[in-house]
């Protein structure tokens, strides 16, 4: 009998411990296309083209945009208002971002903290954002940017 438990306390802990390392790789799998994300849209940015910026934002009216002006709600509203505050590729300027963390929050949903500099030649900007990111029929979106 001693001989089945253990026999069965060794599979279980090989399931378990497979599984964990199916869950990680998914997770550093998701993570990554998430940074390919941030880096197509920075270098969208950096072309001066926000209709290719925006394109990882949820297309939905739901989406929440929080900056200086308070909570913008929409995807149209925000690439709006974008066009408002970045008129032409000298207030835009040259877009870093810096990573400070990505955090899973569920299988579909990640959570997203970084800075953002913007080098112009008629000033420098920079600031922090929280980026929640949701997996929608098999693509990630930013579902709410809070951005300062």
């Amino acid at each position: 009998m001693q001989k089945f438990y253990m026999r069965f306390f060794s599979i279980l802990l090989t399931m378990v411990v497979f599984v964990g390392l199916s869950s990680a790789k998914a997770q550093n799998n998701d993570e990554q296309q998430i940074r390919n994300i941030l880096k197509a849209q920075n270098e969208a940015w950096n072309t001066g083209n926000l209709e290719s910026f925006m394109e990882p934002y949820w297309h939905s009216d739901s989406l929440m945009f929080i900056g200086k002006s308070g909570v913008t709600y929409g995807w149209q509203a925000t690439l709006d208002n974008y066009k408002r505050g970045y008129p032409d590729k000298t207030a835009m300027g040259k877009l870093t971002f810096t990573f400070i963390q990505f955090k899973p929050i569920s299988k579909d949903t990640y959570f997203v903290v970084g800075k953002w500099h913007l080098a112009r030649t008629i000033g420098d900007l920079e600031g922090h954002y929280t980026l929640l990111w949701k997996k929608i029929k098999g693509k990630w979106n930013i579902v709410a940017d809070h951005s300062s």
